[in-house]
């Protein structure tokens, strides 16, 4: 994401980092996604390996990073995509990942777009309805992250972690 300071709060993190993702789509321009659709599965570990090394040092400092899914069921060919690319990319480099059906969310509070809580500071990422990244609001406000962690915390409780998870076949 262009000038994402995702990346700095990460490196700079010492206690813990969530993220929780709502969307079926994301930036359809990506090099590895276009990669997926033609029938190949990227090698995330040589494309992605930037983010996965700074993930791995966070994570071997002792800093929990957790991913929640937000998705709906059937999934769009963009979260089977990602489903396909987890294990390599995100739980390689020390990410836990979980995968919650939208429709199992539904009696949950969360906020209408994608976040990170880093530590204390949020991060709210903004997108388009094409899915791609328009800018990040950064919120240094420990209320703030504290309500949302605790949102974070319920949804992830009834996500189902990324081994256990079978994509729907319909």
């Amino acid at each position: 994401m262009p000038g994402s300071r995702i990346a700095d709060l990460l490196k700079a993190s010492t206690r813990s980092a969530i993220h929780l993702e709502l969307r079926d789509w994301y930036t359809l321009d990506d090099p590895d996604w276009r990669t997926w659709r033609a029938g190949q599965l990227p090698d995330v570990a040589v494309t992605r390996a930037g983010w996965s090394d700074m993930v791995r040092e966070v994570t071997a400092r002792g800093v929990a990073v957790r991913r929640l899914r937000v998705i709906s069921e059937p999934v769009s060919d963009y979260v089977h995509y990602e489903y396909d690319i987890t294990a390599a990319h995100n739980l390689a480099a020390g990410e836990d990942v979980r995968w919650l059906s939208r429709r199992v969310a539904t009696d949950l509070f969360l906020p209408p777009a994608d976040f990170w809580v880093i530590d204390d500071v949020v991060v709210f990422n903004h997108f388009n309805g094409d899915g791609d990244w328009i800018d990040e609001e950064l919120r240094d406000d420990a209320v703030l992250a504290a309500r949302l962690t605790e949102a974070f915390d319920v949804a992830w409780a009834q996500g189902t972690p990324h081994a256990d998870y079978r994509l729907p076949t319909s």
